[in-house]
């Protein structure tokens, strides 16, 4: 397994796209029949640096999954998730993690993607303990901090739930503050906004700082009647890929769902993982542990595809054209099913 790193300005080794990149400008374990070893050249997986994805690879390679399997793991580390996605449209590589909305999207015009969950983990809206937001409604008035844009998933899943439940949209009858996950995790704490709706590792963090959940994102999906939750985020990958590297994706996945089981039920090879997680303090890194141990998928059958239809519903009426482009559809093709 090899390492590179993809850089957004100086350092060393800038990462240069080809030409077209810049025109572009649960696991599965029935992917594929098993086989013993997988031959061929090496999969390339784009990641974010210290994204929970290296978490799962590492734990692939150094407990020496993905050598069992005959899988060479080239994992390329981007500086952000839009250049993931631009280098997997190019070719540049075989493999990310990212939002089965924007594959939905690009496969409906035209794009051969298809999707896996990583993981179930969908965020939370956190608050302070003992503040003066207790429920939904008391967010009227009030600073939001949401981690992204005004398109964020988890946003406009909030919003349907607020003006189911409680009658009031939270586009207008709150403040809305978008900006970067770690920015939005600065605020909460300076008293800048009154919640924070961020991803899941980021509530891990203020959750061991001493926040409170106000709200999980699970429970925000399960009250607008989408059962069993979804996962939002999966590894996307080309059909004309898995078609060339068949058994390499085959393996990789079968070597990835034997480290979520390592992970589940051990806690020594987390120590090893310390590095990737930056944990401040003893208590973050548990509940970053904690967060990532809640969200490792279980079977994705079609009935969890039905779920991700009732979503897409409620996110295109709320998001409208802007989510989800100028050829909206739910395309159940998309989705790799497995046992689990």
């Amino acid at each position: 397994m090899t390492k590179k790193d993809i850089q957004a300005g100086g350092g060393s080794a800038p990462y240069r796209p080809s030409r077209r990149a810049m025109l572009a400008a649960p696991l599965l374990l029935a992917l594929a029949p098993r086989l013993a070893r997988a031959e061929g050249p090496a999969l390339r997986i784009g990641s974010l640096k210290f994204g929970t994805l290296n978490w799962l690879t590492e734990t692939m390679r150094a407990e020496g999954f993905a050598a069992r399997e005959g899988v060479e793991i080239d994992s390329i580390d981007f500086a952000g998730g839009q250049a993931t996605t631009v280098a997997l449209q190019a070719g540049d590589i075989d493999l990310i993690v990212s939002d089965w909305l924007w594959a939905m999207r690009r496969r409906q015009e035209g794009e051969d993607f298809r999707f896996a969950p990583f993981s179930n983990a969908l965020g939370a809206l956190m608050v302070a303990k003992g503040g003066p937001v207790r429920a939904l409604a008391d967010l009227k008035g009030r600073k939001i901090g949401v981690a992204g844009g005004a398109l964020d998933k988890s946003w406009l899943l909030l919003r349907a739930y607020a003006q189911q439940t409680a009658g009031i949209d939270l586009a207008k009858d709150a403040e809305p503050v978008y900006g970067a996950p770690p920015l939005i995790n600065q605020q909460l704490p300076l008293g800048r906004i009154d919640a924070a709706l961020t991803f899941w590792p980021f509530a891990a963090r203020l959750d061991a700082q001493g926040f409170s959940r106000l709200l999980d994102m699970k429970d925000v999906v399960a009250g607008l009647g989408i059962a069993p939750p979804p996962p939002l985020v999966g590894f996307v990958w080309r059909e004309r890929m898995a078609a060339a590297k068949g058994p390499q994706l085959a393996g990789f996945f079968r070597a990835a769902a034997a480290a979520n089981r390592l992970l589940a039920a051990s806690d020594a090879p987390w120590e090893r993982l310390r590095p990737l997680m930056q944990a401040a303090d003893d208590a973050e890194f548990a509940k970053l542990r904690d967060y990532y141990r809640a969200g490792i998928p279980g079977p994705f059958d079609a009935t969890s595809v039905a779920a991700c239809g009732k979503l897409y519903d409620v996110l295109a009426r709320i998001g409208g054209s802007e989510l989800v482009g100028p050829k909206p559809g739910f395309d159940a093709s998309l989705f790799a099913l497995s046992k689990g």
